[in-house]
């Protein structure tokens, strides 16, 4: 066991094969093996069973979900490689503190599923971007947003994951980091593609009803507390035991040990798993490493996708069909693991390597402007468009000036200070963050102020104080209709025999199969009924009600006890 554990045998580079040859098993193999063949037999069978001929059922699964698949489908798609890898790596670095990151997340949840969701299901929206253009109205407002949730995707959430998922199986596999990368990304291409649900506001729109939703949060909100548990005390605990590489500190040691002269945190939890597993057990966790990651990168694609769809390619293509829409979906996620893929290299650049402190960093200096539309979007509703877009516009301005000059000047560590001035990098990022969010609040509000307000005619269901209202709201700007395909049921019923096997098979991976016959006027005014209902059953509305109180009171015991 003292061999097993000396600082000899952890002393390898990327390039040294010792490490990789443990996965080389029957037992890891098969358990790897077995777990692909259950992905891709659910998402075939996802993909025939499934109605995705429409864009409602393509992007928000006809609102059929209950609440413990969403609930569950809301952990896996938040809790990826990214955290297994960086939450780890900072817990070997600095301690429990990194928790707080993701219990954080048990107030935000409840904001979601008790705020945000249902003035979204009201509003009839399927895109947050979608929300805003019905809100404020114009153009402006929604590219913008549109634009940086797309650019957000691939610097942060794509790149960061499959960069720390490449980690993860380079070690274990001992394939080329890029490669990785490459297969990866392909598997979760064709998995993606076949039709699974897209992120996190699109999972909860998705619930059969409000108290589905309600429960799906609380949930999650639940399986948040386990990151602590599964993350980051093995971090601390890979760090005792392998101090030479996790807890490197001299840069040509760090160096020696895992090629990066910042530091090895970021090998905390692999290098735990490749040393203390035995057979069959490394193998299942790296499929598990590998579910998470997949659940993850499907969720951001399809998020990203939506965006770009609905939001932007309908404004360059205003009488695109719906089979149209579905394609130019489909076809843009594969632009996205091109791009992803060109990023990764500056993501092994930035920040000196640093994963964790990349990824927050960037929300810091992104995110605040965003939260902080959104909160008086919805809760006051004398902002209108200009203090909209002067608010994100000056936040972002903010927020650039500070991450440039940290990029520039490197962040800096105790043995290489940074020399970035102090008026921009003096203060802690988090701290930065509050500023820039009330920064944001304050031009929102002034500029909204010094302009003209929106009339309740066009608020209607669309802000708090006008949620419940039941007059016709009356859009800012006209809807842009699309012409839809002319179809007679009868007719392509009388061609469909006469298609070829490939065409077949085409319509039948992209979703466009025939599910049945035309909707009638009163059966799509039921399905809009049905995606637009935030009503609730007073039994379950007081279930999940206390449920929430509960959940806040866990929340604030855990703090409590682990500070």
């Amino acid at each position: 066991m003292a061999s097993t554990l000396s600082p000899s045998t952890t002393a390898v580079t990327p390039e040294q094969p010792a490490m990789s040859e443990r996965i080389r098993n029957a037992a890891d193999i098969s358990v790897i093996v077995i777990y692909f063949v259950a992905v891709m037999a659910v998402g075939l069978w996802a993909m025939v069973r499934s109605n995705r001929s429409t864009v409602g059922g393509f992007f928000l699964a006809g609102r059929e979900i209950s609440w413990w698949p969403m609930g569950a489908s809301l952990f896996a798609s938040n809790i990826g490689s990214n955290q297994f890898v960086g939450m780890a790596g900072t817990g070997a670095a600095s301690g429990i503190a990194i928790a707080a990151l993701e219990w954080n997340a048990l107030v935000m949840l409840l904001i979601l599923g008790w705020i945000f969701v249902p003035t979204f299901i009201k509003a009839g929206v399927m895109t947050s971007p979608e929300y805003l253009k019905k809100r404020f109205g114009g153009k402006r407002l929604n590219i913008y947003f549109s634009v940086l949730s797309l650019f957000i995707c691939v610097a942060l959430s794509i790149s960061a994951n499959i960069f720390s998922g490449a980690i993860f199986i380079n070690l274990a596999l001992g394939l080329n980091l890029y490669l990785a990368v490459f297969i990866l990304l392909a598997i979760t291409a064709v998995y993606t593609i076949t039709g699974e649900s897209p992120v996190i506001v699109q999972r909860c729109l998705s619930g059969k009803n409000m108290s589905h939703v309600k429960a799906a949060c609380i949930m999650c909100g639940y399986l948040k507390l386990l990151p602590m548990f599964l993350m980051v005390m093995p971090g601390m605990i890979s760090r005792i035991l392998y101090p030479d590489m996790v807890a490197c500190v001299v840069p040509s040691e760090c160096m020696k040990h895992c090629g990066m002269e910042v530091g090895c945190t970021n090998y905390a939890y692999p290098l735990l798993v490749m040393e203390l597993m035995p057979n069959g057990l490394r193998g299942l966790m790296l499929s598990v490493m590998l579910a998470s990651l997949m659940s993850s990168l499907t969720s951001i694609f399809n998020s990203a996708s939506t965006v770009f769809t609905m939001d932007l390619y309908t404004k360059m293509r205003k009488q695109a069909s719906e089979k149209e829409l579905l394609m130019a979906g489909r076809l843009f996620i594969l632009l996205l693991i091109v791009v992803s893929i060109l990023w990764v290299p500056l993501l092994q650049i930035s920040q000196n390597g640093q994963l964790t402190r990349y990824t927050t960093s960037i929300n810091s200096y992104l995110a605040p402007p965003v939260g902080a539309v959104y909160l008086l979007a919805i809760f006051c509703k004398r902002v209108n468009e200009q203090g909209a877009f002067w608010g994100l516009i000056v936040g972002l301005m903010i927020g650039l000036i500070r991450m440039i000059a940290e990029f520039a000047y490197g962040t800096g560590s105790c043995v290489a200070p940074s020399n970035c001035p102090t008026i921009i990098c003096g203060v802690h990022y988090f701290y930065f963050s509050i500023i820039l969010f009330f920064v944001t609040l304050l031009v929102v509000l002034g500029v909204s102020l010094m302009t003209k307000p929106i009339p309740d005619v066009h608020l209607h269901r669309l802000c708090w104080a006008l949620r419940n209202s039941t007059e016709e709201r009356i859009n800012l700007d006209p809807d842009e209709k699309r012409e839809e395909e002319e179809d007679d049921g009868v007719e392509e019923d009388d061609l469909e025999d006469s298609r070829g096997c490939f065409k077949k098979a085409y319509d039948l991976f992209c979703g466009l199969q025939r599910k049945g016959p035309k909707l009638t006027k009163e059966e799509e005014e039921a399905l809009k009924k049905k995606l637009t209902d935030t009503s609730e059953k007073p039994l379950w509305r007081m279930v999940v009600n206390i449920n929430a109180i509960l959940l806040l009171a866990v929340g604030v015991f855990v703090y409590g006890y682990f500070a």
